[in-house]
């Protein structure tokens, strides 16, 4: 057996599930047993990684691994940065 943790990150809280898989399990398998993709809603074109390292979910996981379950942005981060910028220098 292996223990793995699946995390999925909200605004306002993360949740975050250990568990206990078979070796050979994939992250689908932690997905499933998690619960955690009704949650994120299963329908959305969500993304996964391990330990931020995007991945496919028919990755085969280790001892230890952290499943995270990635949402789509609402903004782009680098667009963000650029406004702030901008607004900073027009303080000045």
């Amino acid at each position: 057996m292996i223990t793995v943790e699946v995390a999925y990150a909200l605004p306002d809280h993360q949740q975050l599930i250990a568990l206990e898989l078979p070796q050979g399990a994939t992250v689908d398998d932690a997905l499933i047993k998690s619960g955690l993709l009704e949650s994120a809603g299963a329908g959305l074109d969500l993304r996964f990684g391990i330990f931020g390292q995007r991945c496919e979910r028919d990755r085969p996981l280790a001892h230890g691994d952290r499943v995270e379950i990635y949402r789509r942005l609402h903004f782009d981060p680098m667009e963000s940065r650029r406004r702030r910028a901008a607004k900073a220098m027009r303080a000045k």
